[in-house]
Protein backbone atom coordinates (compact mmCIF):
# COMPACT_ATOMS: atom_id res chain seq x y z
CA UNK A 1 0.00 0.00 0.00
CA UNK A 2 2.82 2.35 0.97
CA UNK A 3 4.20 4.33 -2.43
CA UNK A 4 0.06 4.23 -4.19
CA UNK A 5 -0.56 7.06 -5.46
CA UNK A 6 -4.51 7.37 -6.33
CA UNK A 7 -5.04 10.53 -9.20
CA UNK A 8 -9.04 11.46 -9.00
CA UNK A 9 -10.41 14.06 -11.76
CA UNK A 10 -12.97 16.11 -11.57
CA UNK A 11 -15.47 19.25 -12.90
CA UNK A 12 -14.07 22.29 -10.84
CA UNK A 13 -16.96 23.16 -9.23
CA UNK A 14 -17.47 23.30 -5.36
CA UNK A 15 -20.47 20.83 -5.61
CA UNK A 16 -18.35 17.69 -6.14
CA UNK A 17 -15.53 18.66 -3.33
CA UNK A 18 -16.94 16.37 -1.17
CA UNK A 19 -15.83 13.73 -3.52
CA UNK A 20 -12.04 14.92 -2.87
CA UNK A 21 -12.73 14.51 1.14
CA UNK A 22 -14.21 11.18 1.60
CA UNK A 23 -11.40 9.89 -0.95
CA UNK A 24 -8.51 11.71 1.62
CA UNK A 25 -11.05 10.49 4.53
CA UNK A 26 -10.71 7.01 3.25
CA UNK A 27 -6.99 6.66 1.91
CA UNK A 28 -5.99 8.25 5.54
CA UNK A 29 -8.12 4.81 7.33
CA UNK A 30 -5.91 2.79 4.93
CA UNK A 31 -2.73 4.31 6.32
CA UNK A 32 -4.27 3.80 9.81
CA UNK A 33 -4.57 7.52 10.90
CA UNK A 34 -6.75 7.62 13.76
CA UNK A 35 -10.20 9.88 13.83
CA UNK A 36 -8.93 13.19 14.94
CA UNK A 37 -5.79 12.87 11.98
CA UNK A 38 -8.74 11.98 9.26
CA UNK A 39 -10.71 14.59 10.26
CA UNK A 40 -7.71 17.25 9.95
CA UNK A 41 -7.35 15.60 6.78
CA UNK A 42 -10.51 16.03 5.26
CA UNK A 43 -10.80 19.97 6.80
CA UNK A 44 -7.37 20.96 4.53
CA UNK A 45 -8.47 19.43 1.27
CA UNK A 46 -11.87 20.94 1.72
CA UNK A 47 -9.78 24.15 2.65
CA UNK A 48 -7.19 23.97 -0.74
CA UNK A 49 -10.00 22.40 -2.80
CA UNK A 50 -12.07 25.53 -1.84
CA UNK A 51 -8.85 27.71 -2.72
CA UNK A 52 -8.52 26.89 -6.28
CA UNK A 53 -11.96 26.73 -7.21
CA UNK A 54 -13.92 29.16 -5.32
CA UNK A 55 -17.40 29.44 -5.06
CA UNK A 56 -18.49 29.19 -8.44
CA UNK A 57 -16.22 26.89 -9.59
CA UNK A 58 -14.30 27.00 -13.12
CA UNK A 59 -14.39 25.84 -16.42
CA UNK A 60 -11.72 22.84 -16.86
CA UNK A 61 -11.19 20.10 -14.24
CA UNK A 62 -9.16 19.58 -10.93
CA UNK A 63 -7.25 16.93 -10.66
CA UNK A 64 -6.31 15.50 -6.64
CA UNK A 65 -3.24 13.28 -6.48
CA UNK A 66 -2.86 11.52 -2.58
CA UNK A 67 0.56 10.12 -2.59
CA UNK A 68 0.52 6.99 0.27
CA UNK A 69 3.80 7.17 2.32
CA UNK A 70 4.76 4.72 5.03
CA UNK A 71 4.51 8.02 7.51
CA UNK A 72 2.70 10.05 5.73
CA UNK A 73 -0.41 11.33 3.25
CA UNK A 74 0.42 13.61 0.73
CA UNK A 75 -1.93 15.41 -1.23
CA UNK A 76 -1.49 17.57 -4.50
CA UNK A 77 -4.14 19.42 -6.02
CA UNK A 78 -4.14 21.18 -9.66
CA UNK A 79 -5.96 22.89 -12.35
CA UNK A 80 -5.66 25.01 -15.60
CA UNK A 81 -8.90 27.43 -15.13
CA UNK A 82 -7.81 29.86 -17.97
CA UNK A 83 -7.29 33.43 -17.88
CA UNK A 84 -10.70 34.68 -16.63
CA UNK A 85 -9.21 32.39 -13.07
CA UNK A 86 -8.89 34.08 -10.19
CA UNK A 87 -5.57 33.44 -8.11
CA UNK A 88 -5.91 31.63 -5.19
CA UNK A 89 -5.71 33.41 -2.19
CA UNK A 90 -6.44 31.72 1.24
CA UNK A 91 -8.38 34.32 3.97
CA UNK A 92 -6.26 34.58 7.24
CA UNK A 93 -8.69 32.38 8.51
CA UNK A 94 -8.20 29.49 6.04
CA UNK A 95 -4.18 30.15 6.57
CA UNK A 96 -4.40 29.07 10.77
CA UNK A 97 -6.86 26.25 10.04
CA UNK A 98 -4.96 24.54 7.36
CA UNK A 99 -1.45 25.75 9.81
CA UNK A 100 -3.62 23.54 12.80
CA UNK A 101 -4.20 20.54 11.05
CA UNK A 102 -1.36 19.90 8.88
CA UNK A 103 2.02 19.09 8.57
CA UNK A 104 2.89 21.11 5.70
CA UNK A 105 1.25 22.86 3.02
CA UNK A 106 1.61 25.28 0.35
CA UNK A 107 -0.72 27.12 -2.32
CA UNK A 108 0.31 28.15 -5.50
CA UNK A 109 0.02 30.14 -9.10
CA UNK A 110 2.13 29.78 -12.40
CA UNK A 111 0.37 31.65 -15.50
CA UNK A 112 -3.28 29.62 -15.48
CA UNK A 113 -2.07 26.68 -13.37
CA UNK A 114 -3.41 26.74 -9.83
CA UNK A 115 -1.91 23.89 -7.41
CA UNK A 116 -1.98 22.99 -3.59
CA UNK A 117 -0.03 20.43 -1.71
CA UNK A 118 -0.23 19.51 2.05
CA UNK A 119 1.72 16.47 3.73
CA UNK A 120 -0.01 14.99 7.04
CA UNK A 121 1.96 12.77 8.94
CA UNK A 122 0.45 9.73 11.00
CA UNK A 123 0.91 10.31 14.87
CA UNK A 124 3.43 8.53 16.32
CA UNK A 125 5.85 8.75 12.78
Amino acid sequence: MHGEEVKLTMPAVPQLLRVARLTAAGLAGRLGFNFDEIEDVKIAVDELCFALVGTKGHDGDLTVTYRLLPDALEIEGAGVFGPGASHPVPSELSAQILAAVVDEHELMSEGDEMRFRLRKKRMGS
